[in-house]
């Protein structure tokens, strides 16, 4: 239905009805400093090809990834979406449907997140998972949440690894809900230093890996020293691709494993939407949140798939849920299901195989420019560079002749004190023109 504006009879008859005199007066409530005195700054009315034409000129002003040279990662990464998954997701079957609220009725879907959740359990090495979140950071305070339950404690360690969009999505809900965080100041190569922060009040001790500085650890002594102290250990992994070559949080004793799912299937689009995946322990399943789909047999013994978890109270009575996620990001979980189907486990290593190579090329390369110091000692396909000057600056300079060399860790975290530290990523869209063109430019402009 196309939208058609009120007239003011319509308005005047609407306002009676509620019984105030003026809209202004269904605004009793906000306090006047909290009103505007004049109209937004924006323009006025305008036709539509008007408003086009103004639209497309501040579309031009983005530098999409695939323009020229890109080395952002810190969360969010350019890989190879291949054509079969946007021809998949946008068939109208898959592209309009929603949260199925008589999901029964919905096979199709209920399959496609049953194979995602199978999926998401083999790349993470857990016994079951869900349904999708969100994304990775609102599924790692998520994972907070469900280790408070758990346990019945009221501390959560991370690491100082962790990405601090995820420290602060987690510090959010935990400070709604009367968690305590305990948080450690950021580190290159630290993970290991949560251990000592353990204590008989700690739910959940948090950390990443690759951690947001590119680092690779393994966590199995930090798993091992949560579970003597009767804590939790939820790890978290912000580019996917990295389970075709890690160890997988499984396979270090993770009690939950959380990441964010956009690096498979889905590109970076300015900046989402994005899908979370989320697994644990099959004994802690009734403490997960979101839904998890199963599969069955129908009356007539024919395969069928059912919700299996979701219980009404997330969409009714909230203060009784276990988690008030009311989505599973269905078409990005499908994007991403779809593109593990077309690479399957050997496709997935020789792509984690492929990322790592540009990674280490490109980590020889700025090794060579002088001034510049290698701060990662183990990464996947990222890693911290410590740079003369600011990183801000520099990324700033380089992007003028047309180069996106990387995410200064001070637009992560401004407070840190690493406002010399660059994060940069390579990955299979990589190509060896572009690292030499980088290093090239960074030896030119450093020696300006």
């Amino acid at each position: 239905m196309r939208y058609l504006p009120l007239t003011p009879e319509d308005r005047v008859e609407m306002l009676g009805v509620i019984g105030v005199k003026s809209i202004d007066d269904l605004f009793v409530d906000v306090p006047a400093s909290a009103r505007r005195d004049k109209p937004v700054d924006l323009p006025h009315h305008v036709g539509e090809l008007e408003v086009e034409r103004e639209m497309a000129a501040l579309a031009k002003r983005n530098r999409a990834a695939g323009e020229g040279p890109f080395f952002c990662g810190a969360g969010a990464y350019r890989h190879h979406v291949p054509a079969t998954v946007d021809h998949i997701i946008q068939r109208s079957e898959f592209l309009t449907s929603y949260t199925p609220y008589q999901p029964e009725i919905a096979q199709g879907t209920l399959q496609v997140l049953f194979e995602f959740q199978t999926q998401v359990a083999a790349l993470t090495g857990m016994e079951v998972a869900n349904a999708s979140l969100y994304d990775g950071s609102t599924g790692a305070a998520e994972a907070v949440m469900m280790a408070q339950r758990v346990t019945r404690r009221n501390k959560a360690v991370m690491s100082g690894g962790v990405h601090p969009h995820y420290v602060e999505t987690i510090e959010t809900l935990a400070h709604a809900a009367g968690v305590a965080t305990q948080k450690m100041a950021p580190a290159i190569d630290a993970e290991d230093a949560v251990i000592a922060a353990i204590d008989a009040d700690t739910a959940c001790v948090v950390v990443q890996t690759p951690n947001v500085f590119g680092t690779v650890t393994d966590v199995t002594k930090i798993a091992e020293a949560a579970h003597a102290a009767g804590a939790l250990l939820i790890v978290v992994t912000t580019e996917a691709v990295s389970y075709g070559l890690l160890k997988s949080p499984g396979e270090m004793g993770a009690d939950i494993a959380v990441a964010e799912g956009q690096s498979i299937g889905n590109g970076l689009n300015f900046g989402g939407p994005y899908v979370g995946l989320f697994a644990c322990k099959e004994k802690f399943v009734r403490q997960m949140p979101g839904r998890l789909c199963g599969e069955t047999v129908d009356a007539d013994g024919k395969r069928g798939f059912v919700l299996t978890l979701s219980t009404r109270e997330q969409h009714i009575r909230r203060d009784k849920a276990t988690s008030n996620i009311c989505t599973n990001s269905g078409l990005c979980a499908l994007a991403f299901s779809i593109h593990m189907s077309l690479l399957g486990e050997t496709g997935l290593r020789k792509l984690a195989a492929l990322n790592h190579q540009k990674a280490r090329a490109l980590r020889d390369a700025l090794a060579a420019v002088p001034g510049f110091e290698i701060l990662t000692p183990r990464f996947f396909n990222e890693f911290a560079v410590r740079v003369p000057g600011k990183a801000a600056e520099l990324v700033e300079t380089l992007a003028s002749h047309g180069v996106l060399a990387g995410v200064p860790f001070s637009r992560l975290d401004a407070e840190a004190g690493l406002d010399d530290v660059l994060l940069v990523a390579a990955t299979e869209t990589t190509l060896d023109i572009d690292i030499t063109f980088l290093t090239k430019l960074l030896t030119k402009v450093v020696g300006q």
